[in-house]
């Protein structure tokens, strides 16, 4: 079992299999050029996995695969296979903006992937183009719908900002829960890497706005999810994630592993420490000593909200989010 030093039990790791992407989100990375870490640079799918069984063995129970877009690095059903076929029971899941997603949900669901989590900002084309940089909205609503035909699970994420999306927040609403879909309110999480445009929301303007249209009561947390849950009167559940309440990092349970074999203890802080070279050599001692040590060193909280205004310098597509 992994426990950091204040007291938390670690056992969720997210590992970004690529920080490419073929979006270029306005709160994200609008500005990058599209262009990509050096294959060389990153772990094969069978180093990763060498490294999952690690962290499998010393007490991860949940993994997710995120990007930048996990489906534009190749054989990506193969690498979740791998995780499956040796822990059948892992809690296997993976984020995507869905773009590619009809065309590879079956073997995605064929491989043992479980759940996906799709950020769905709005249901108008001409705003998805602006907020993706491309005409995007198609392609991921069309991938949600074969996802959800091939039984996978789907949760959607939401970035309200206003003068963007902020009008939609109950179409989105409604869209998920006509479908059965449980959706997640993001508060914007300021970066230095993001459009210097953007305004964001927050949870009390959502509210604010919510209870216009519905009654719902508050749940709290639901377990180390870092969602504060809201119950409507029909039962239906959303959540909203803040980040720079207090609270929000109390039960954090999560590391997260780069492309490249940076192991990373917070998503906002820049500290790390690489499992590359110890995976590359076969060194599993190696390798476990590096994730117990993240894990001591993991920190109480993130700085968002700090009394500096600080903004993370993180890159979010190298990590996933």
């Amino acid at each position: 079992m992994l426990i950091d030093s204040y007291q938390r039990v670690v056992d969720y790791l997210r590992i970004s299999v690529t920080e490419r992407c073929n979006f270029r989100c306005q709160y994200c990375m609008p500005e990058k050029p599209f262009s990509w870490v050096p294959k060389e640079n990153l772990l094969t799918f069978e180093e990763l996995f060498l490294f999952v069984k690690v962290a499998i063995d010393e007490g991860i129970k949940k993994i997710r695969i995120t990007g930048g877009e996990p489906l534009l690095r190749e054989d990506l059903d193969k690498f979740i296979k791998m995780i499956y076929d040796y822990a059948p029971d892992i809690d296997l899941a993976m984020t995507t903006n869905a773009y590619l997603l009809k065309s590879t949900a079956q073997k995605l669901k064929e491989a043992g992937l479980k759940r996906l989590n799709v950020s769905i900002d709005t249901l108008k084309p001409e705003v998805a183009q602006k907020i993706a940089g491309k005409d995007v909205l198609a392609n991921v609503l069309e991938g949600v719908e074969e996802a959800r035909a091939v039984g996978l699970k789907v949760k959607v994420n939401m970035v309200p900002m206003k003068n963007m999306n902020a009008d939609e927040i109950v179409d989105v609403l409604e869209y998920c829960k006509t479908r059965n879909m449980s959706i997640r309110f993001i508060e914007y999480m300021e970066n230095s890497f993001a459009s210097k445009e953007i305004s964001g929301l927050k949870s009390e303007e959502l509210l604010s706005r919510l209870r216009e249209h519905y009654r719902f009561e508050d749940e709290g947390f639901d377990g180390a999810s870092p969602s504060h849950y809201y119950r409507m009167s029909d039962g239906y559940r959303f959540g909203i994630i803040e980040p720079y309440e207090d609270d929000f990092c109390k039960q954090c349970n999560r590391i997260r592993l780069t492309a490249e074999g940076q192991l990373i203890p917070c998503l906002y802080f820049d500290e790390a420490l690489s499992i590359s070279k110890a995976i590359k050599g076969g060194d599993v001692v190696g390798a476990a000593e590096v994730l117990r040590e993240v894990v001591k060193n993991k920190p109480e909280k993130n700085r968002w909200g700090g009394e500096d205004g600080e903004v993370s310098s993180r890159a979010f597509y190298e990590t996933g989010g």
